[in-house]
């Protein structure tokens, strides 16, 4: 009988060996893994399964789009149609397209969330408001040098001393009778109301931006937006020297308190500041600076002496004010606190505190012995331009592009008074520098006002400029008052009977 060589006759064994891949020898077939050999025997069917992975991968895509697409239908689009086109215009999109209507516009905006991010709500303008506002009450300091430490004991020492005799004076004063002080008051306040203009002078060819009188009240000095400033005796008005101060507008030119008092003409009795930047420092007797301060990083619109005379501190619009040591020219204090520029400082009678006036619309009343911002004031609705002290060392005025003047006394950390005092932003502000009695206040409506102190009712007007007041000031035996404006001329205000 034969034997069929299929896989259908022969014993088992047969089989099973022809099934099996023949292999050279035992070490090669030990070497296969368990996964190989199953391939090897034919008992795994490999298939490509790419497609399957691309399928999943499709699906995942689409169910992702769903997601996002019912996300975005929960999102809450405001139905105010100008608020969505504002929101439009601010992520960079058309705020109309042609025969769109507020419902597609509100869903196109709905569409960019996905591609440009988050809309940015009213309520969260609102709380980012709230946060910068939160910022700008917030108070950084610097370590300084030993230098400033010094000055520091140097300044509480000299206020110590003023303030004895500021308590003397006014202990004396209190010991006159009531009716003696109403009298030299209302007298005070008729010779106001009949001072008139008495003498006008043409005193520089661009708008005069600064003015200020001298310790001794002879000599009147201005700064003009030309760069130049000028001395001119008072009252005649003949100009004594022309100092080519900067190449650009110049901000202020203030006195030494000493200066034409026990100060030698030749020393630095001036300082001016312009808005490249520049503070110099003046001496009266020749039209070059004595020296040059250092050029600030933008504009300095103000100094001011220390009452000591020792120190000057300028503001300046990168949001800071600096002190400067007159004796080594040395900066002291970089002082930031303002969340906008600094526009105008002032130093108390007694020389320990100092008050800055912002364009973030914040004052700020700095203690000078200790570094710390003592008192905050809120509430001018937009820049303040001008910031003074009372000579009885507690209150202080601030005014600004608001049109209005705030009076904030110290004993009582709050604001007493508001006068709606002009139809313009107010330029400059200014005490009666004997007794505080009245307060000046000059504005880009083209006139001056006095008003009571206190009470702060209107005394009198005075017009006559033919453009915006720029600055001001008193004579300290309250004799003179003196304005400029950007009509390129100053003027003179007094009584008629004294010219």
């Amino acid at each position: 009988m034969s034997v069929s060589n299929n896989g259908y006759n022969g014993n088992f064994e047969d089989v099973k060996c022809a099934k099996i891949p023949k292999f050279e020898n035992q070490d090669d077939f030990a070497e296969k893994n368990e996964l190989q050999r199953g391939i090897d025997a034919g008992n795994i069917n490999l298939v490509d399964n790419s497609h399957v992975y691309k399928i999943e991968q499709r699906q995942n895509e689409i169910l992702a789009a769903f997601e996002r697409k019912k996300k975005l239908r929960q999102v809450h689009i405001s139905t105010d149609d100008n608020e969505v086109r504002e929101l439009l215009r601010e992520r960079g999109m058309p705020i109309t397209l042609f025969g769109e209507g507020p419902a597609d516009r509100r869903e196109r905006l709905r569409s960019s969330i996905d591609e440009l991010g988050p809309i940015r709500t009213k309520q969260d303008k609102i709380n980012e408001a709230k946060k910068a506002e939160e910022l700008t009450k917030t108070t950084w300091y610097h370590e300084g040098p030993d230098e400033l430490k010094a000055a520091r004991f140097h300044m509480a020492e000299f206020a110590r001393i003023k303030l004895q005799e500021r308590i003397k004076r006014e202990k004396e004063n209190a010991a006159i009778p009531q009716s003696q002080k109403t009298s030299r008051l209302q007298q005070t306040h008729r010779y106001i109301q009949a001072c008139s203009s008495v003498s006008s002078q043409i005193g520089h060819d661009r708008p005069i931006s600064y003015c200020q009188l001298s310790p001794n009240n002879k000599v009147l000095a201005t700064a003009s937006w030309s760069g130049v400033c000028k001395l001119w005796s008072i009252p005649e008005c003949r100009e004594l020297l022309s100092l080519r101060a900067h190449t650009i507008n110049v901000g202020a030119i203030v006195f030494h308190p000493q200066a034409t008092i026990s100060l030698d003409e030749s020393a630095a009795c001036m300082a001016t500041c312009a808005t490249d930047g520049e503070v110099k420092l003046w001496s009266m007797d020749k039209g070059t600076p004595v020296c040059n301060l250092g050029k600030h990083e933008q504009r300095v619109s103000r100094v001011a002496y220390h009452p000591s005379g020792k120190y000057l501190g300028a503001a300046c619009h990168d949001a800071s004010w600096r002190l400067w040591d007159l004796e080594t020219q040395t900066e002291l204090l970089h002082q930031e606190g303002h969340t906008k520029g600094v526009h105008d400082i002032a130093f108390q009678c007694d020389g320990s505190i100092a008050l800055t006036g912002g364009l973030d619309a914040y004052g700020r009343v700095w203690d000078l012995r200790t570094g710390r911002c003592i008192y905050f004031l809120e509430g001018h609705l937009k820049e303040i331009y001008s910031v003074c002290f009372s000579p009885n060392g507690y209150e202080m005025a601030t005014g600004g592009g608001d049109n209005a003047v705030k009076i904030w006394d110290m004993r009582k950390r709050a604001c007493v008074y508001t006068i709606p005092a002009h139809t313009k932003l107010i330029s400059k502000l200014q005490y009666q520098k004997t007794h505080g009695n009245y307060l000046l206040t000059a504005s880009y409506d083209e006139t001056v006002k006095v008003w009571t102190a206190p009470g702060y009712l209107p005394l009198n007007t005075f017009s006559g400029h033919q453009g915006k007041v720029m600055g001001l000031d008193v004579s300290s035996e309250d004799d003179t008052i003196v304005t400029c404006s950007s009509d390129y001329t100053f003027k003179i205000w007094k009584q008629d009977t004294e010219v």
